[in-house]
């Protein structure tokens, strides 16, 4: 909600009533659009692997949570910033818990919640939930941080990277370039591979897990986006 001036977003009132209508917007997308999967086993998939890290990046993400299955139990991390009061009121209304808090590059990592909100995400996993979030860096677009990793290597959960896109969208001018998904579309949702993290893993091995998740979140999208606009001749990605 960047385009609307803060002392909107920043009211409480302004945030839930903007909150209803994006979920209420985002089942309109997903329930008048023709989504592809692959794999077209996607959920099959998952079933022996719950609980899992879903991750995938910013500003590709509004479709996500529209992903669960009834009986699966997901929770998120969303930022502290105003627009993730409002994300954290639509992922509610969509079933998927919130967890507040976000990384940093540096010394920011404990105002913005960072070290609460791993130690949440690593009880909600040991609670049987799957954890959604994120890779980004804060700020830096399609570079893929340690958070995740770390989470799986605390956790020994699994990592899935996964991408959403729809024929149809608005795409923003943003850090992340956002993508807008539109109603009366066609969707992909392309998941990738399962990464693993071990318990024991070094430095080297994180920043291999790191490089493996952000080449299967780009590989991930650039695959949805190939789905979603081949009739289109091809079209600039989000």
């Amino acid at each position: 909600m960047r385009f609307l001036p803060k002392r909107i977003t920043a009211a409480p009132w302004a945030q839930k009533a903007l909150g209803i209508v994006a979920s209420d917007y985002l089942r309109l997308v997903w329930n008048t659009s023709r989504f592809v999967f692959e794999p077209e086993d996607l959920y099959e998939r998952i079933v022996p692997e719950m609980p899992f890290v879903l991750t995938m990046w910013h500003g590709q993400h509004f479709l996500i949570p529209c992903l669960r299955r009834k009986e699966q139990r997901f929770k998120v991390m969303i930022s502290r910033h105003r627009d993730g009061e409002i994300n954290a009121i639509v992922s509610e209304r969509l079933g998927v818990k919130a967890i507040r808090g976000s990384g940093d590059h540096g010394r920011e990592f404990h105002r913005k919640g960072g070290v609460s909100a791993f130690k949440a995400m690593l009880g909600a996993l040991d609670e049987g939930y799957n954890a959604a979030l994120t890779a980004d860096v804060p700020k830096v677009s399609r570079v893929a941080g340690l958070g995740v990793v770390m989470l799986a290597r605390a956790s020994g959960r699994p990592i899935f990277p996964i991408a959403v896109a729809t024929s149809r969208r608005i795409e923003l001018d943003s850090w992340d370039r956002s993508a807008v998904n539109l109603p009366f579309s066609r969707g992909a949702v392309v998941m990738g591979q399962p990464i693993r993290v071990l318990a024991d893993a070094d430095d080297d091995g994180l920043e291999s897990a790191r490089r493996a998740v952000e080449a299967g979140l780009n590989a991930a999208t650039d695959r949805a986006y190939d789905i979603v606009d081949r009739h289109r001749g091809g079209a600039d990605r989000g």
